[in-house]
């Protein structure tokens, strides 16, 4: 059974992944995905950014399961150097979709929160630092949008 991980420890624990590369869109306010996480994250219970509703004391496992940007949750995938082929997968799956919601919903079906929480959490955390992934399908990816 998974523990509970607040919000804060997932913001805290995504901090600490390698930034993505900046890229200036006027129609957004953050640069990179890592950015727009920790922006997404940032007094997640107690703002109605987004359309929240506050005082639900959500965690970070509601957060994962209903972030609609894909290009989030490839960033974070990637970032935080899961498998090769789940990365693959992942990638795989949002290019199948059409909206950000069927995107982001595929990538979950490949990769549930029990991958994520077992990356940050679980036996996988223990992995060195060199193993995370440089980001090189990411940066073609926002680039070509």
């Amino acid at each position: 059974m998974e523990e509970h991980v607040s919000i804060e420890e997932f913001r805290r624990v995504i901090g600490t992944l390698p930034a993505d590369e900046p890229i200036d869109n006027p129609r957004v306010w953050y640069r990179t995905q890592k950015e727009h996480w920790l922006g997404w994250l940032e007094d997640y219970n107690e703002k109605s950014t987004y359309g929240r509703k506050i005082g639900q004391k959500r965690d970070a496992r509601f957060a994962y399961n209903h972030v609609v940007n894909y290009q989030m949750l490839l960033w974070l995938i990637e970032a935080a150097g899961m498998r090769e082929e789940l990365v693959d997968a992942a990638f795989e799956a949002a290019a199948k979709g059409t909206t950000l919601m069927q995107r982001s919903g595929a990538i979950r079906k490949v990769v549930p929160w029990s991958e994520v929480y077992a990356m940050f959490w679980g036996e996988a955390a223990r992995r060195s630092a060199t193993s995370i992934t440089p980001l090189g399908r990411l940066r073609r990816l926002f680039h070509r949008e």
